[in-house]
């Protein structure tokens, strides 16, 4: 008889956000301390930008801070989400590039953010494999566990966006 094997279940994150290049964090909206419970992630004035793929009220960014919001789910993304992803990721890149902090989050913390995040890299020069790379060692070995996020990163979100459009009536 064979039996299924339970895959691990992804750890929560130990931070809030996490720095994963000069100028650019990750995180999301929920964080447990080593030995802790689970906390909520409320972002203040800590950052210049904040970029939400997911949002739930009482979570920040502090009045006055900027905050370009794009929700898209973890989980295939349709044409118009990749294009979303595209947006904030270059949007993320031009910030970090002039200097602002900004912080990209999403629930967790590891796979809307990371696709944004590692995107960003790519924009800011990183290939593929570095950027994902950077951001499992930076955040968590369990970003960007969401193995079709990956697949988006290393086929390009333009060509991705264009594949997910195929056999749309839209």
């Amino acid at each position: 008889m064979r039996t299924r094997r339970e895959e691990p279940k992804p750890e929560g994150p130990s931070e809030p956000w996490s720095r994963i290049a000069p100028g650019l964090w990750m995180g999301g909206h929920y964080y447990t301390p080593p030995g802790g419970e689970l906390e909520l992630a409320v972002v203040g004035g800590e950052f210049d930008l904040v970029v939400s793929l997911f949002t739930l009220p009482g979570h920040g960014p502090a009045p006055g801070v900027e905050h370009l919001v794009r929700e898209v789910p973890d989980d295939l993304l349709t044409p118009a989400q990749l294009r979303a992803v595209r947006e904030a990721a270059e949007a993320t890149a031009e910030a970090v590039r002039r200097g602002r902090r900004t912080l990209v989050r999403c629930h967790s913390g590891y796979n809307r953010s990371g696709l944004v995040v590692a995107q960003a890299l790519m924009t800011l020069g990183r290939d593929a494999g570095e950027a994902v790379r950077l951001v499992r060692e930076r955040r968590s070995p369990w970003a960007l566990n969401n193995p079709v996020f990956v697949d988006y990163l290393n086929t390009g979100l333009d060509v991705s966006e264009l594949l997910s459009g195929l056999g749309s009536t839209t």
